[in-house]
């Protein structure tokens, strides 16, 4: 479909559009008003992860070609959590906690988008706002009555949690009437127009479409992108070390372009155009290329994406420590690190601590597959002890995992 409006155009031929409601409308909207849309986030951690980062592009997308975007912090609906694909029910956090997440989350927004009072600058708001001044028994008389639990059951989010017979709390079950709500309240306070979010939360955005028709009569619309996997069928994001944080104090700078530079070649294009500013043409050449060539464009999706979120020096750092650790044989000083007491550490231990692996187990199983290195020399013993002096010593875990053992006297 060809669209009039920058925002569709965009949205599309980068490949971020899954679902979409009344995409004529919507399109006819956007080319000629500013539109203001929001997606929601759970300030469940201190930093959002690479999973979350499609929907941070989104927004920024949404910036640049002339609209507005909303980040709506859950301050309200983290207090329960979104049973949404989920198989158990998330911890409940306490208001400190929250608070502390969503200051901390801020920061990784500043880095993309542009906040301020004008009129396609971002906002950032929080639902706590609205949704810890709601008086339960108005709730349900006023918006409990638009909700058919027959229809919620059905949604994707629900039945697979009933399904697999795990428990889904009532507290968990409110969830999608109070992010409907949220849309609803957005488009009173902000005059918002459009949520936008994972495949996972169509249903949820339905909802919200559908309450703010039948209490306010406003025409609103969703938009949603497919689910991002890796070529391989992996979920985005997920390594042999676990979550790929966005923020440098949970994940370091080497290691988040590491992640990027260790992109499967079929996923290059894609991510280039997903998770890069790059023009469309440049992204089709680097794609393009073969062999050898590949890895070029692999660095670069490492360069673009690093300095998108991290900065453009901390991007630079990170591709010269790749450069001097692989190319040159040294051990560059933005590697993971682990301080190790004592002189020496067992490496199955030194591998657990520098998220090589995840159990002794694994451990065992990588040094018994050849995998595992000190420097360039082969690990055969997996009782062997490894001495660090005032050296680093360099331990590696294939040919992309390397980390560096620091003294600690």
């Amino acid at each position: 479909m060809t669209y009039q409006s920058d925002l569709l155009s965009t949205l599309a031929s980068r490949g971020y559009i899954h679902q979409m409601t009344d995409a004529g409308a919507l399109d006819a909207l956007a080319a000629k008003s500013v539109v203001p849309g929001y997606i929601g986030f759970d300030p469940t951690a201190p930093s959002l992860h690479v999973g979350s980062l499609v929907q941070i592009m989104l927004l920024r997308r949404l910036q640049q070609t002339g609209h507005k975007p909303i980040v709506l912090m859950g301050g309200g609906t983290g207090k329960i959590g979104d049973p949404s694909f989920k198989d158990e029910a998330r911890k409940l956090l306490g208001e400190e906690g929250i608070k502390a997440n969503v200051a901390s989350i801020k920061r990784i927004f500043e880095r993309f988008l542009t906040f301020g009072d004008g009129s396609t600058d971002a906002v950032m708001l929080d639902n706590a706002e609205w949704l810890d001044a709601l008086e339960y028994i108005p709730f349900l008389r006023d918006v409990g009555q638009h909700f058919s639990v027959n229809r919620m059951l059905s949604f994707d989010s629900v039945k697979l949690r009933l399904d697999r017979e795990q428990s889904l709390s009532f507290l968990e079950f409110n969830y999608m009437i109070l992010q409907a709500y949220d849309f609803l309240e957005l488009s009173r306070r902000a005059g918002c127009r459009l949520q936008m979010g994972g495949s996972d939360q169509w249903g949820n955005i339905v909802n919200g479409i559908e309450l703010s028709r039948r209490m306010d009569g406003t025409e609103v619309f969703g938009v949603t992108t497919p689910l991002i996997t890796t070529a391989d069928g992996g979920k985005m994001g997920k390594t042999m070390a676990g979550a790929v944080w966005l923020h440098e104090d949970q994940l370091s700078h080497f290691d988040y372009w590491q992640f990027w530079r260790n992109t499967d070649d079929r996923d290059v294009g894609r991510f280039l155009r997903l998770f890069t500013d790059l023009p469309l043409d440049e992204i089709a050449r680097l794609e393009a290329l073969e062999g050898a060539g590949i890895n070029e464009a692999k660095k670069v999706l490492a360069n673009e994406a690093t300095a998108m979120c991290r900065g453009r020096a901390a991007a630079d750092e990170a591709a010269e420590t790749a450069r001097r650790t692989f190319e040159e044989g040294a051990s560059g000083a933005a590697l993971p690190s682990v301080t190790v007491a004592g002189g020496s550490i067992a490496v199955v231990d030194a591998l657990i601590a520098l998220g090589f692996a995840k159990s002794k187990g694994e451990a065992r199983r990588l040094i018994a597959g050849g995998g595992a290195r000190v420097g360039a020399d082969k690990i055969t013993d997996e009782a062997q002890l490894i001495a660090v002096g005032a050296e680093p010593v360099r331990l590696s875990a294939g040919k992309k995992n390397h980390g560096l053992l620091v003294s600690g006297q």
